[in-house]
């Protein structure tokens, strides 16, 4: 199964901020992937709190899902870039067949890995004798020196094993004295982890990763943070060991995944899994063109899936919220994360908290030469950094496209006098440009 959505989001994801202590809690939203009959997800990787745990970007929780009432899984054969996909299963069984010429079924406890770099496709289909689907579907960024590696798959059964109140399979990585010889191209930990009634366990960890723990089955305490059914609970690298618990007099179930902060920029989109919205739009039109790059699968009874469209703006990078500790240029009233995005349409960046749009930065284009004129901030945002934020992301995006940056705003213009940084991307406003603007936007302006 894979990310199907009509209207697929593009996401500019930067490296997290960890937590400053404790336990981050985040909860899934629901996601309808196909038609009518769609397959209803949870997904809770990458959302607005957290994008990455390692380098796991993606996590899709489904089921237990009834196949005579919903149809059971039919996704046609559709493109992957620069990841590994990691398909986990509880229960049911499905086909995968891709364009590396693989066939091979997903059962209960067995993982398939597949690696798409450059360019790969493949299909996923529910068996007839399935009467129930449930389980997750998990994707792994791949680094810069790796993301256009060949085509790949992997097939791998681990063995339980037992420590005290817990029996644990580790398709990735190494825990509890098991370890996975699967290939990956970052340190990894994947683990399905049964936790029996009433017990606890306690787990050594690499100091040096981060952690997520999904529930899928019952209530877990993760170093005494009480996680819900389909919740995802993160801890920050530096603890030695990690404390989950059962209250209950029923087994809970979760996935453990873990692996060291990820430090490159990643554009998401659909399947894609790129560096720039420019190399999305080239995956994407391959794919419609039906180049060679993604091949072909054979056997899948039925049409390949068609690209949705792009969106007619990029969204800008998403930053996890500052640690409670941290003091800078968010106020303490800031709790949600700012987004910045980039409407083509309107000729500007804006900035929104919890949906609401917070601010703007306009610009217009001459030539080689990005002209910001003017920004605002509404006056309930007020003296909460976002000015600051918006502008920054604006300028990066701007050089980032090879643009060079004309500060006619006063606030942009005091915004690069205070960061050197941008000064190689700077032209002064001349008068030529003054009098282009002017006659551009009009005296109204």
């Amino acid at each position: 199964m894979s990310n199907t959505e009509t209207a697929p989001e593009a996401v500019r994801c930067v490296p997290p901020v960890g937590a400053a202590g404790g336990v981050e809690v985040l909860e899934a939203r629901e996601v309808p992937l196909g038609g009518p009959r769609a397959l209803l997800v949870r997904r809770t990787l990458p959302q607005r709190a957290r994008t990455l745990i390692g380098a796991w970007c993606f996590a899709d929780h489904y089921g237990p899902v009834a196949v005579p009432e919903t149809g059971g899984m039919d996704v046609a054969p559709h493109p992957h870039t620069g990841l590994q996909t990691v398909s986990w299963l509880f229960s049911g069984e499905i086909e995968h067949r891709d364009s590396l010429g693989t066939h091979a079924l997903i059962r209960p406890g067995e993982m398939n890995l597949m690696t798409g770099g450059r360019g790969i496709a493949h299909s996923e289909v529910s068996t007839p004798a399935t009467t129930v689907v449930h389980g997750v579907q998990l994707w792994v960024a791949l680094p810069e020196a790796d993301r256009h590696a060949g085509r790949d798959f992997q097939h791998y059964v681990p063995e339980p094993v037992h420590v005290e109140g817990a029996e644990i399979r580790v398709f990735l990585g190494a825990l509890a004295g098991s370890a996975s010889p699967v290939r990956t191209f970052t340190p990894l930990l994947g683990a399905q982890i049964d936790l029996a009634p009433r017990s606890t366990a306690v787990l050594d960890v690499d100091r040096s990763f981060e952690h997520g723990v999904l529930v899928d089955a019952g209530e877990v305490r993760l170093d005494g943070t009480l996680l819900r059914h389909a919740e995802l609970g993160y801890a920050a690298p530096g603890a030695a060991t990690l404390t989950l618990a059962n209250d209950a007099d029923a087994p809970a179930r979760l996935i453990l995944l873990g692996g060291p902060p990820f430090e490159e920029e990643i554009v998401m989109w659909w399947n894609f899994i790129a560096r720039t919205h420019d190399e999305i739009v080239e995956a994407r039109d391959e794919w419609e063109a039906a180049t060679d790059r993604f091949g072909a699968v054979e056997g899948y009874p039925g049409s390949r899936l068609p690209a949705p469209p792009l969106p007619n703006a990029v969204i800008m990078p998403r930053r996890n919220p500052p640690p409670p500790e941290r003091t800078d240029e968010y106020s303490e009233e800031t709790t949600a994360e700012p987004v910045v995005r980039r409407v083509d349409a309107e000729r500007r960046y804006e900035i929104a908290v919890d949906g609401a749009r917070a601010g703007l930065t306009a610009y217009r284009d001459r030539g080689g030469q990005r002209i910001f004129y003017h920004t605002e901030v509404d006056k309930s945002f007020a003296r909460k950094g976002l000015a600051s934020t918006l502008v920054e992301q604006a300028l990066l995006d701007a050089r980032e496209a090879g643009m060079r940056i004309v500060p006619v705003c006063p606030y942009v213009a005091r915004f690069v006098k205070r960061h050197p940084e941008f000064a190689e991307a700077v032209d002064r406003p001349s008068p030529q440009v003054l009098h282009w603007l002017e006659a551009e936007l009009g005296p109204q302006q």
